[in-house]
């Protein structure tokens, strides 16, 4: 699967890592739900790292199609409820 982290790129993940990644996605969940920007902030990051420690990256010339795509770093807790879908930022 390929996966793109806005402003930064591709990665190319095995499906094997979802339910890995599927947990950092409920916590970031409930944190967006009870309003806590700090653990937000903390578990966007958590995420993001795995998504790059796990996956490989495509070259920045590589124009694949992102089968899912995962919010900047930077971004906040309001943008990223925007960019959600009922089941989170990973399809379960």
């Amino acid at each position: 699967m390929i996966v793109r982290i806005m402003g930064e790129g591709q990665v190319k993940l095995a499906d094997s890592h979802f339910a890995e990644l599927n947990k950092l996605d409920d916590e970031l969940l409930e944190e967006m739900e009870s309003g806590d920007q700090e653990g937000f902030r903390r578990t966007l990051h958590a995420l993001l790292d795995k998504v790059r420690e796990l996956g490989d990256a495509l070259p920045d010339d590589a124009l694949e199609p992102s089968e899912l795509i995962l919010p900047a770093p930077d971004a906040t807790l309001d943008e990223v409820r925007a960019m959600l879908s009922d089941d989170g930022l990973i399809p379960g």
